[in-house]
């Protein structure tokens, strides 16, 4: 099989820079570009005319909610998947089941869920959950099950240490049923991983580091009599010269300040995620050696929590990595880039027709009228005319 890629909504809005100044800058491009639904009508659009399978949308209180806004975009597109962040701990599994069940309908199968079970203790008590990390990996493993189970059309009788269900049913199941994707580094992630999850994510690290988790992953599963796919969340700054490529990078930063970055890494090392603590190592909260391996730059770490690396370098550059990650297992690229739709042109005109020529990736097949149509779902849907990007 080729690989997959998805896309990035960013539903918190969006820049030029990692950090937008408050206000523009007479005469300078940039500034907050806000996350309106014409602005990621025009991202999703973009992302299913070039190929990409789905698209992740984030959870947290820093954005806005993923259900309802993909919800409404899959009224405008026609095969892009949603790929929907949740919080096992913010809402019951029935009701997420029952979600998940209208979801499917009125999008057509295009629901992809990513289990997120919360790293941060502060974050999680916002929402009014207050267990422990270790507790919240029991629940979410107890969670899948009861929605699993949900989802077969049975009824559902349930007790667990953190969650109890009596007479669980619902009226519609998911057809198909949503794929469940999941991340997380600790001990108890990787178990969760291997027993209970379709494809597992990693943040993205350096190969070697990559390949050593995801074979620990595989042999977890493998106890289990389980095989998973496995995908990386990486950034990505694709230019047609290498020279172009770092320079792009650089102004992600521009006009940070090293007490900014400071206080970024301050908060961050507070953190329990340990995928974000290897996140920090990468780069120590240093603007020095920065490219942690070749092509592979831990600057975005520096400004922001999350995903903090990314693929920089030409398309032809870009293009090797992507293949060197998925000779070691890696099935799917999660990518984004700043600005999101003018980045997610540059990749998807520079790096995806290397992938294509190489055979490593297999684009959706041209109608005669020249439109791109789908490979995934009820098939031959064609797409029409794509923005361009807002200027």
């Amino acid at each position: 099989m080729s690989i997959a890629f998805h896309w990035f909504l960013p539903t918190n809005g969006d820049g030029r820079r990692l950090v937008e100044p408050p206000l523009p800058v007479p005469g300078i491009a940039g500034g907050q570009r806000p996350a309106t639904f014409g602005y990621l009508t025009q991202i999703a659009l973009a992302a299913e005319s070039f190929g990409f399978e789905g698209a992740l949308t984030p959870t947290g209180p820093w954005c806005d909610d993923a259900w309802i806004t993909t919800a409404a975009l899959a009224q405008r597109t026609e095969r892009l998947k949603f790929l929907v962040a949740f919080r096992p701990g913010a809402m019951s599994p029935t009701l997420a089941a029952q979600m998940a069940a209208t979801h499917q309908f009125h999008s057509g199968g295009r629901l992809v869920l990513n289990v997120v079970t919360g790293g941060d203790t502060a974050e999680q008590n916002a929402y009014g959950d207050w267990l422990d990390k270790d507790g919240r990996y029991e629940r979410c493993a107890e969670f899948l099950q009861i929605v699993r189970g949900l989802w077969s059309g049975e009824r559902v009788d349930f007790e667990g240490t953190h969650l109890h269900v009596a007479g669980g049913a619902l009226g519609r199941v998911p057809d198909p049923l949503p794929e469940l994707y999941f991340g997380g580094s600790s001990p108890a992630a990787l178990e969760v991983a291997a027993q209970h999850v379709d494809a597992y994510l990693t943040w993205g690290e350096p190969p070697a580091q990559v390949e050593e988790k995801i074979s620990r992953v595989r042999a977890l599963a493998a106890e289990h009599g389980r095989t998973l796919r496995y995908g990386i969340r990486l950034h990505v700054v694709s230019r047609d010269t290498s020279e172009e490529a770092w320079a792009a990078a650089d102004k992600l930063l521009e006009g940070i300040s090293a007490e900014e970055i400071a206080k970024v890494h301050a908060r961050m090392a507070t953190t329990e995620s340990e995928g974000q603590q290897r996140m920090l190592a990468l780069h120590g909260g240093s603007r020095a050696n920065l490219e942690v391996a070749p092509n592979l730059w831990a600057g975005v770490g520096l400004a922001r929590g999350g995903a903090g690396t990314a693929l920089v370098g030409s398309h032809e550059e870009v293009a090797d990595r992507i293949e060197e990650y998925a000779a070691l297992g890696i099935d799917e690229f999660v990518l984004s880039g700043y600005p999101h739709l003018e980045e997610l042109y540059w990749f998807g005109e520079g790096v995806l027709p290397l992938l294509e020529r190489r055979g490593a990736w297999k684009r959706p097949v041209a109608s005669a009228a020249g439109m791109r149509t789908s490979t995934l779902g009820s098939g031959g849907v064609s797409f029409g005319v794509v923005p361009r990007p807002e200027r």
